[in-house]
């Protein structure tokens, strides 16, 4: 120790008359404006001599500026620290209550790097420091107290840098707010009590622990109960968020429902009855669905036909989605058709084609030879159930299971009607009060002779095509013919229809190709003039 305190005794009077006025001058002004004396590097060089365990000694090159600065901040602190005296010793930094001075020297990284190996002890508390823990600090291997209590110091404890430390007996870091670690397992804390870590978050806290568990205890119960309620949530009202895997099929619920239709909105009400209401909606997935709702018990059976209609798959029928089987809601959801139905089609201004409405009727005829399959399937035939595609493809939309009206015969007088009302105008139906079959008679009294005055004009026909569309009106009377034995079958019709449909392809595509020709031949007569 004596050897030690020559040393430093040395050095600072090296230095005393360059830091002459040290109080009343501050550290920062000092480290700009003192220079190392010319024979600096001497004392230096005798200092190691006399005691080569100083720490600047060990150190090649050696960085003269930073052994002077490092002179000179030690100088200030020793007095900062109020030792007796300084120019004999420097056995303590005491900093303790100072929370401007303290973050100022622990910046100085080049004086714990070179620190004097005369300090024994170091006191850093309350200064309500917040930062990692300053490891700078521990490069004074040789003290053998160190106090960092009442700071807000946080992180990691550099476990691994205390080791060097052997001499060190007293150590505080109580009351900060380290990273939690099991610091009395490690060999070299073991020699310290549970006193020098109180409330430092070292330790394991018996009361977080206890509010932990509390919170574990209570708070994963209820946890778990909201998510089995969410889920029951999910699963009950909108199955439409859980993953395609796991929502039930062709099931549809009220909220769903709701949320479809922006909670059945005039806006999406595309029309009402006394039971029945039609809407037009957008399920979560962006389908867009019309959606009918039938109000109270009025159609018992809605459900047990809908698990039927959901299995048809056809191009020219609509698709059921689905159904809605609630208490106070019963509801059935198909695709959304763009297009208008038949008879809107047929009433409107523009002209129709006879080809147009030998492709439909063609459709018509591939959708119930598809039902056929499906005999307990019955269907309405009528323009206003008849839905058309953009493309003029046409979908059957009204359905009914087990139709005990609906028997092979009856369906094809249906089919008789829909090909008459198609072919001839469609005012002359109204005009009848016997309806239906007084429409019939009226068509078989002009039939084959006098077709003119019944047929629609605007399928602007040629001769074949006239020829084709009789043949139609004929076929459209022998299916309303109920008095004969021997009614035409459906395969029939669709060997009539098919036949009549690729005659009129070809006829177009000759006709097509003719005309191309004669614009040919004039585009080469005006060429030649």
């Amino acid at each position: 120790m004596a050897s030690l305190s020559t040393t430093f005794s040395l050095l600072f009077v090296t230095v005393s008359a360059l830091v002459s006025a040290a109080l009343s001058a501050s550290v920062i002004e000092d480290l700009k404006s003192l220079k190392p004396p010319h024979d600096f590097n001497t004392t230096i060089l005798k200092n190691c001599q006399h005691n080569p365990s100083l720490r600047y000694c060990s150190s090649s090159p050696m960085d003269l500026d930073e052994i002077f600065k490092s002179t000179i901040v030690a100088s200030h602190l020793c007095n900062e620290s109020k030792n007796p005296n300084c120019v004999e010793s420097f056995p303590k930094i005491d900093l303790q209550n100072d929370p401007k001075m303290a973050p100022l020297y622990l910046s100085f990284n080049f004086f714990w790097k070179y620190c004097p190996l005369s300090i024994l002890a170091i006191d850093l508390s309350n200064n309500s420091l917040r930062s990692n823990f300053p490891v700078d600090v521990l490069q004074c291997t040789q003290i053998q107290a160190l106090d960092m209590s009442h700071n807000n110091l946080f992180g990691d404890v550099p476990i691994e840098s205390f080791s060097p430390l052997t001499n060190l007996t007293l150590l505080n870091l109580s009351y900060n707010h380290f990273s939690e670690s099991k610091i009395s397992d490690i060999p070299f804390f073991k020699r310290f009590n549970s006193s020098s870590f109180l409330h430092s978050g070292l330790l394991p806290d018996g009361k977080k622990f206890r509010i932990k568990a509390v919170i574990l205890l209570v708070g994963f119960p209820i946890f778990v109960i909201m998510m089995v309620c969410c889920l029951g949530w999910l699963c009950f009202c909108r199955p439409d968020f859980l993953p395609r895997m796991l929502r039930p099929k062709h099931r549809f619920t009220t909220a769903m429902l709701k949320a479809a239709t922006n909670g059945f909105s005039k806006k999406n009400l595309m029309g009402k009855s006394e039971s029945v209401e039609i809407y037009q909606g957008i399920l979560r997935d962006g389908a867009d669905v019309r959606i009918e709702i039938y109000r109270g018990e009025r159609h018992p059976t809605l459900i047990e036909e809908c698990k039927i209609l959901v299995q048809l798959c056809h191009k020219n029928l609509v698709n059921v989605l689905g159904w809605c089987n609630n208490r106070r809601l019963k509801a059935i959801v198909t695709e959304w058709m763009e297009g208008e139905s038949l008879e809107m089609w047929l009433m409107g201004s523009n002209i129709t084609p006879w080809s147009h409405r030998l492709r439909i009727l063609m459709g018509v005829v591939e959708g119930m030879c598809y039902l056929e399959e499906w005999p307990e399937v019955g269907y309405d035939l009528r323009t206003s159930s008849i839905l058309l595609s953009n493309n003029l493809e046409p979908r059957i939309s009204r359905f009914k299971i087990r139709d005990l009206s609906s028997s092979r015969s009856r369906k094809m007088y249906k089919f008789g009607v829909l090909l008459l009302e198609m072919l001839v105008n469609w005012r002359l139906e109204e005009e009848f009060e016997k309806g239906e079959a007084g429409f019939i008679e009226y068509i078989r009294m002009h039939y084959p002779g006098n077709l003119q005055k019944v047929i629609d004009q605007k399928m602007e026909l040629t001769q074949n095509t006239f020829d084709q569309a009789k043949q139609a009106i004929g076929l459209g009377l022998m299916c309303t013919d109920e008095s004969s034995n021997q009614q035409v079958s459906l395969g029939q019709v669709f060997d009539i229809m098919s036949r009549a449909y690729q005659s009129c392809r070809v006829l177009a595509s000759h006709n097509h190709e003719r005309l191309h020709s004669e614009r040919g031949k004039a585009h080469r007569r005006m060429q030649s003039r």
